[in-house]
């Protein structure tokens, strides 16, 4: 970073995703300035604001989650009338005028890199002008860079992605960022980013060639998305579980994990991949039970719980970032809550793997011609190995917010140079 150019970071959001980013960045101490838009009063005044990113039903307060079970409150110098204050040293003003992306002024504050947080704006193709807004209108009105901390998702079929947009895991594709092409990022999403690292090193050890098939479900923390209490169905609603209480329910959903992750690894088109999502009454962590089908060699060396287990000994240590984590421990769900860093934790004491022999009938191949059926086995035998994965992230703070915040220092060091 050259001398002179303070980068300055923009938050759109100030939900779950939002309000941990800025944790995350209070943290780093990488941005020199920090502007948060909520683009509505809130409270009655902006003490309230502060008590909200101070306090955390999940991991505490700020000032403990920075500095210790003895640290004292960082957030200071509240100026109602210009909605600014000092956090951990750090200026943050907080915008209360606009909610459409267009119209909130990054380029008056010096904001080049904006992280939408808000979870509405995930369509890169909507124009700038839309009257609901769109993430494009951020890069009108003074952002250089826009990372968008969900999934893209076009709302018309049949269209392309712009050009200008791609989907980035650090550590993962972040080599395919090119900072003089692409201005909307989408950083994908937890599940994406955790499913991410549990697969590539499998990929990388074995090819695509040799897994049959994949899928995964995740046991995930609850979002926003869910209801506190039952709650009517809006008019043309087609799932009806989404209003139901997720204090007393596991709830089935989706996920558009396998979608987003083809773009971040591209090798997963050669596979066949599905993946599904329930949720459940926890404020965070969440698990993937990933099954990976794969074709064995006859008299080669088995595909065995010791082989997976090691391929992810050796990828922790070959990750020098400390994405990937390999334990032989036995977690439960709150064990992963504010556990920092990991992308995923993969837990190598619950892995398994199952070989049976698949059966095929080779006269019910019928392009092959007759002559060369004759000289073949009525049928043969091919040995096929299912392996169950298993791997923790803390969907808010400690895994995606952690990686999100990476990601959005990367770019943000092409942008202030």
């Amino acid at each position: 970073m050259i001398s002179g150019k303070k980068p300055v970071l923009g938050i759109n959001g100030l939900g779950r995703i939002g309000k941990l980013t800025l944790w995350n960045h209070i943290g780093r101490k990488y941005f020199s300035e920090i502007i948060v838009n909520i683009g509505r009063k809130a409270g009655t005044r902006l003490d309230d604001v502060a008590l909200y990113i101070e306090k955390d039903s999940t991991y505490g307060s700020l000032h403990q989650y920075l500095h210790g079970y003895k640290a004292k409150r960082i957030i200071e110098n509240i100026d109602e009338e210009k909605g600014k204050m000092l956090i951990d040293g750090i200026p943050v003003t907080v915008l209360r005028e606009s909610r459409n992306p267009r119209n909130i002024p990054w380029k008056e504050h010096g904001a080049k890199v904006v992280v939408e947080a808000t979870g509405k704006f995930k369509d890169p193709a909507t124009p700038h002008d839309a009257k609901e807004g769109a993430a494009r209108g951020h890069l009108e009105s003074g952002a250089e860079k826009v990372i968008v901390s969900a999934p893209f998702k076009l709302r018309e079929k049949g269209i392309q992605m712009p050009l200008d947009a791609t989907t980035v895991v650090i550590g993962i594709n972040d080599d395919q960022y090119d900072n003089s092409k692409h201005h909307i990022i989408s950083a994908a999403s937890c599940t994406t980013t955790c499913l991410a690292y549990m697969i590539k090193p499998l990929l990388d050890y074995f090819g695509p060639k040799k897994i049959l098939n994949a899928s995964m479900a995740t046991v995930h923390a609850a979002t926003g998305t869910q209801e506190v209490l039952d709650r009517l169905p809006g008019a043309g609603a087609t799932d009806l579980r989404k209003n139901r209480s997720i204090m007393n329910n596991i709830i089935l959903t989706t996920t558009g994990a396998a979608k987003t992750l083809e773009l971040v690894i591209p090798e997963m088109r050669q596979i066949g991949f599905s993946a599904e999502s329930v949720r459940i009454p926890t404020s965070s962590g969440s698990l993937i039970i990933l099954v990976v089908t794969f074709s064995d060699e006859v008299g080669g060396p088995a595909i065995s719980r010791n082989l997976i287990n090691g391929i992810y000994r050796d990828a922790e240590q070959k990750e020098k970032r400390g994405y990937i984590k390999y334990t032989e421990e036995q977690n439960v769900s709150s064990d992963i809550i504010g556990h920092f860093g990991p992308a995923t934790i993969i837990e190598g004491h619950e892995t398994h793997t199952r070989t049976a022999f698949a059966t095929l009938d080779l006269s019910k191949f019928s392009k092959l011609p007759a002559d060369v059926l004759k000289q073949l086995p009525a049928a043969i035998e091919i040995p096929i190995t299912q392996a169950v994965i298993y791997g923790w992230y803390d969907n808010e703070m400690g895994s995606y917010t952690n990686m999100l915040g990476d990601l959005t220092v990367k770019i943000a060091s092409m942008v202030y140079q």
